[in-house]
């Protein structure tokens, strides 16, 4: 969509700018480089869903009622193939955490039992774990996978080495949250499998971040949110369920859909309705498949390839400014990359601030990026996303601001 024709008058693009950028609403003032976090809508999928959210007001009864059913199927019935899923082994949630939660829930788990997941796992869905440990009396066993790691084998050896015959259940990430690596999920999905142990696939970042087959992949569960790289409306999600798992999956909140008998009616029942809410966001998935999809020739496939190339070429720009060596292997980076601080000079910005005021700080000089603790020498590290309205320049003004804040 034009400026023109979202309202506004167009705007020249400043140097260094993507030409993509007029197409979202982001302050112009501000260098966007936290899509990871919650991602950013662009403005035509936007206008789609302040449409279906006029159609849903004018008459919510038979939205919600009527047509509802049918359009959820029509819905998965596109982004089924997008996935290389079934579209009705697919369930749709507002979040991934929320996906996790469903599969944790649906568990049958007590003393004795184990639950397995890494180190570099989102911090609310380890949460999740500990609480459904300290509730059933299972265990909750956390592989140590290092972060800088040299490559594909720091994260396959500690997990197996870390499963059991107690092992019930893997939570992995297939893109991390904190250090933004791709984890080999294939490879450690088939491993566990051949051991007896079913994996739970946090794909958080995962959808329009790297290509996804889902059947190929054949993990019990995978959850994954369309609000961050396929840049649907905050609220938009999936949870995808092995065939055979699926009599066995409730969701996170019990509602009119809810019966005792095991079967496929009750997983289609339970999980498009659990209560009132806003549809609209998983409603709008087609117009940002579409909307996306259509920027570059290539289509999705090179929409990946080009963020890819722009978060490694982030991650060299940060790393050449603060003189440190790559934390992971370029084939474990997706559309995002963490560099590990160094250390900070006594009294510095870094220092004084920690992670969270030192993102304070950036953000009042135009630059929204994401710290986060880690054991590293500069004790946090830095996570750069790239997104297409992104451009180089914005990554060289993070390093030049980074570099200031660690001197003293």
């Amino acid at each position: 969509m034009t400026a023109e024709a979202d309202g506004r008058a167009p705007r020249a693009v400043p140097s260094g700018e993507s030409l993509f950028a007029r197409l979202w609403r982001l302050d112009p003032g501000v260098s966007f480089l936290n899509h990871g976090s919650f991602g950013a809508c662009p403005a035509a999928v936007l206008d789609r869903q302040a449409e279906l959210r006029a159609e849903l007001e004018r008459e919510p009864v038979d939205f919600l009622v009527r047509r509802l059913p049918e359009r959820l199927a029509e819905v998965r019935a596109v982004l089924g193939p997008f996935l290389g899923a079934e579209p009705d082994d697919l369930a749709f949630v507002p979040n991934a955490t929320t996906g996790v939660n469903a599969v944790l829930g649906s568990l049958d788990l007590g003393p004795g039992d184990e639950l397995l997941t890494t180190t570099h796992a989102y911090p609310g869905c380890r949460n999740a774990l500990a609480h459904v440990c300290g509730r059933t009396g299972a265990r909750l066993v956390v592989a140590d996978v290092p972060f800088p790691l040299g490559g594909e084998e720091d994260v396959v050896g500690p997990v197996l080495s870390a499963v059991s015959p107690r092992t019930r259940l893997a939570l992995l990430d297939h893109v991390t949250s904190p250090t933004a690596l791709v984890f080999p999920i294939a490879r450690l999905v088939a491993a566990l499998r051949e051991r007896g142990v079913e994996t739970l696939v946090d794909g958080a970042h995962a959808p329009g971040m790297v290509p996804i087959d889902l059947d190929r992949l054949g993990a019990g569960w995978y959850t994954g949110n369309a609000h961050k790289w396929l840049c649907a409306p905050k609220g938009a999600a999936f949870l995808h369920v092995r065939r055979d798992l699926r009599t066995r999956a409730r969701p996170a909140v019990t509602s009119l859909g809810y019966s005792e008998e095991a079967s496929p009616a009750r997983f289609r029942a339970e999980f498009d309705w659990t209560g009132t809410c806003d549809p609209t966001p998983w409603l709008t998935i087609p117009a940002a498949l579409d909307a996306l999809g259509a920027l570059l020739p290539g289509g999705w496939p090179e929409v990946m390839t080009r963020n890819r190339a722009l978060a490694l070429e982030a991650r060299e720009t940060v790393e050449k400014v603060l003189h440190v060596p790559p934390a992971a292997p370029a084939e474990m980076v997706g559309s995002m990359a963490s560099v590990p601080l160094p250390k900070a000079a006594p009294g510095s910005t870094a220092t004084r601030l920690g992670p969270q005021g030192l993102g304070g700080w950036l953000r009042e000089r135009g630059v929204e990026a994401w710290l986060y603790p880690w054991p590293s020498p500069g004790g946090m590290l830095v996570r750069v996303s790239a997104q297409l309205y992104n451009a180089r320049a914005e990554y060289e003004r993070l390093g030049t601001l980074l570099a200031e804040a660690l001197d003293d």
